[in-house]
Order: C-alpha cells, then structure tokens, then sequence
C-alpha cells in the first residue's frame, strides 16, 4: 500500500512569505514538506519551526558530511527541530553514519535518519570525473549497503534504482526519491528522472518534488492528481 503522505514537496523558496503563501494551500495531512539548503540559509531554522507549528512532517534536507562528531552534533540539532526526516551523505563513510544514528539514540521523536546515496543531478559522466569508474548503479548499491550496515533507516537515492535496491535491502529501508517528473516537466538540472507512478512501481518509498507542485495554479489539486495516479487500477 502506497503510504497516503508519499508526496515530499520541495519548498525551494528565497523567503519565508512565499513558503507560507504555498503552504497556505497545502494540507499537511495529505503530503510532507522538504526545506534544503537554498530556504534553510536564507530564512534559518526558523522555517522549519514555523512549519513544524503548522502540522507539516518537514524533511531537513541539509545533506550533512563531515568528521563525525560534527555530523553527530547537526542531526541532533535536526531532532531539536522537531523535524520528520533528516540526512546525511552515506560517501561520509560507516564512521560518519554511525556517529549520526547514535546521536538519535533515547530520543522520543526520533526523525528518520537517511543517506544520499549519488545525487539524482550526477551522470556516469560526472562520477568518472570525480574518480569513480563504473555505473552509477553499482555505486548507489555499495553505497545503500553501506547505509543499512550502519543502521539508518534508508536512503535518497533516484527512482531509477529502486528496483534495484528493492533486491538487496531490507523492505523496511525507505527509498526517498527525489528527481521525479510528471510527464512533460522539463527536466531541469535533474538527469536521472522518473515520474511519480513509475518510481513507486519501482519500490520507492517517498517521492521529492518540487516545481510540479510549487508552480502550479492550484498546488492542492496537483497533489490529488498525483496521489490518484498512484493508487492501484
């Protein structure tokens, strides 16, 4: 069954007013919310409090990597927001990750804590250029065995390889996945693309996206649409 909150909507916004104005439209129980690093240093953490008091699950989307004990110290700074899911970057390392899932042990709302595995905007010919020879699956795999050896609860990762993943990761290790596209939507700086029906089919838990939503004339009636094409004919 298709979790009824499968809609991540990125709110990739300058400014708080234009976060609240789209949110005003929205219903927190009908999607979740993603605040990234472009509205999270702008306005601060106040707009994810803000969105918190307003009844939305909000993925912190803040990508965290670095020496572990500073990741430890920002993803417990996460919890402290009250947010819903949080994450890391699972090339970090087991070191980096473990550090991060201890820092959420004995917590009473604990958020779920992900890793990104290879960011939906990387090609095969953008991870040759940062040194790693191979497909972009193979490193997505490694990476995702990575992330649940070291305890987490799942990974971002493009709807692409969920069926992939699906085959050699527990069913309970959530697949987040952004870059995903209604038909027709430009791509943007996406290069590993899917669209909402097909990436859940593929295994995918959560499903990011952003300007399909944000820019319509009516965001609300957007997320209806999409949730409908999820459900089984």
């Amino acid at each position: 069954m298709v979790d009824h909150k499968a809609l991540i909507v990125a709110l990739d916004f300058d400014d708080i007013d234009s976060v609240l104005r789209l949110t005003d439209q929205l219903d927190p129980s009908l999607c979740r919310v993603k605040v990234g690093k472009q509205l999270f240093t702008r306005v601060g953490p106040s707009a994810v409090e803000q969105l918190v008091k307003r009844g939305f699950d909000v993925f912190l989307d803040l990508k965290f990597h670095d020496i572990p004990n500073t990741v430890a110290n920002a993803v417990s700074a996460a919890a402290d927001l009250g947010v819903w899911m949080t994450n890391v970057h699972a090339s970090g390392g087991s070191s980096m990750m473990n550090a991060a899932r201890e820092a959420l042990v004995g917590r009473q709302n604990k958020p779920l804590l992900t890793a990104v595995t290879v960011l939906t905007s990387m090609a095969e010919a953008d991870l040759a250029e940062v040194g790693f020879q191979g497909a972009a699956l193979a490193r997505v795999v490694a990476l995702a065995k990575l992330t649940e050896k070291a305890g987490l609860d799942g990974v971002v990762c493009s709807a692409q390889e969920a069926s992939e993943l699906r085959k050699v990761v527990d069913p309970a290790f959530a697949l987040v996945t952004p870059g995903i596209r209604l038909k027709g939507d430009a791509m943007g700086d996406q290069k590993r693309v899917v669209d909402p029906a097909a990436a859940i089919a593929a295994g995918a838990n959560y499903l990011v996206m952003g300007r399909s939503i944000t820019a319509a004339t009516d965001p609300i009636a957007a997320i209806k649409r999409i949730l409908s094409s999820l459900e089984p004919e």
